[in-house]
C-alpha cells in the first residue's frame, strides 16, 4: 500500500493543510448567508500559496458530529469541491466526519487522491458507540472504480475512548495487517490537541513499512520534532488566525509553518 501513498505524495514527509468548510446544510450551525465556496477558496489559495504538499477538505464545523452524515451535507461538500476543482494545484483529500462511507463517496466522485477517517476499531465517544466497518469502506472505494484513492486510517479517534484494551501500537499493527491502510494516523484527544510523541514512536516502531502521520495538534514550535519521528503530518488549527480552529487560514501563519517544515526535513 505504500506505493499508492508514494505515488500521491512525492515529497518526503508531506504536510497536508486543512480546508475546514463552514457548517454545511443539515447541521445546527449552518448559515445560509455564509458563502461556503468563497471561504473555502480563500483557505485553499492561502495553503497552496504557502507551499503545502496537499490539502484536505473537511466538515469540522458540522458539530455535533454524526456517524451517518446528512445527504445534504455530503452533496454540499461535493459541490464546493467541484466549484474549486480547477483551482486546486496539489493533491487533495476529503474527510466527512465521522462517516467512512460518505468520505469515500465524496472522495471518489470529486477526484480526491485520498480520504481520511476512522475506519477500524470500537469506541465509546461523545456521539455514542462507534464501530466503523473498514471492509465495507474499502470495498465501496473499489466498487466506485477508485482503487487508486489512498485511505488514511486514524487509529486513535478524537472525542472517544477505544474499547479495545490493546495498546495503541498493537491496534495499529493489527489494522495494518487486516485492513491494508495506505497510512496510519495518530491523534490527540480532540481537534487541535497534539498526539503524544511517545504514541507516534510506538506506532512507527511496529509498522516501519507503513507511513505514520501526526494527525492533530502539530504546531509551529513542534513541527520539526514531530517530523523527526512521523512520516508527515496533517495540520489545521495552527494555521488559522490566532491559532483558532474556527477562523480562516492566516496566510502568514501558513507560510511560516511550511518554512519550518521544509527546514526540518532538509
Amino acid at each position: 500500500m505504500t506505493q499508492r501513498f508514494n505515488a500521491i505524495f512525492t515529497t518526503p514527509k508531506p504536510v497536508i493543510g486543512m480546508v475546514h468548510l463552514g457548517a454545511l446544510p443539515g447541521t445546527p450551525l449552518y448559515d445560509p448567508d455564509f458563502d461556503l465556496v468563497k471561504a473555502a477558496r480563500a483557505d485553499l489559495h492561502a495553503l497552496q500559496g504557502a507551499g503545502f504538499d496537499a490539502v484536505m477538505f473537511g466538515n469540522e464545523n458540522d458539530r455535533p458530529y454524526e456517524f451517518e452524515v446528512d445527504r445534504a451535507s455530503t452533496a454540499m461538500m461535493a459541490y464546493v469541491i467541484g466549484q474549486l476543482r480547477h483551482e486546486i494545484t496539489v493533491p487533495f483529500g476529503v474527510n466527512m466526519l465521522w462517516d467512512p462511507m460518505a468520505s469515500v463517496a465524496v472522495g471518489a466522485t470529486s477526484g480526491a487522491a485520498f480520504v481520511r477517517e476512522i475506519f477500524t476499531g470500537t469506541y465509546a465517544s461523545d456521539m455514542g458507540l462507534w464501530s466503523p466497518n473498514a471492509g465495507q469502506a474499502v470495498r465501496y472505494r473499489d466498487k466506485l472504480g477508485r482503487s487508486d484513492m489512498a485511505m488514511l486510517f486514524n487509529v486513535s479517534a478524537e472525542f472517544a475512548h477505544s474499547l479495545d484494551t490493546r495498546p495503541l501500537a498493537d491496534r495499529a499493527r493489527s489494522a495494518v495487517f487486516s485492513s491494508i491502510p495506505d497510512a496510519v494516523l495518530v491523534s490527540g484527544q480532540i481537534t487541535g490537541e497534539a498526539a503524544a510523541l511517545s504514541d507516534l514512536e510506538a506506532v512507527k516502531a511496529v509498522v516501519p513499512d507503513t507511513p505514520v502521520l501526526a494527525n492533530t495538534g502539530v504546531k509551529h514550535e513542534t513541527v520539526a520534532e514531530v517530523l523527526q519521528i512521523a512520516d508527515g503530518c496533517i495540520v489545521g488549527s495552527s494555521l488559522k488566525v490566532d491559532g483558532d480552529t474556527w477562523k480562516a487560514v492566516d496566510p502568514d501563519r501558513a507560510s511560516d509553518f511550511m518554512d519550518r517544515a521544509r527546514a526540518s526535513r532538509g
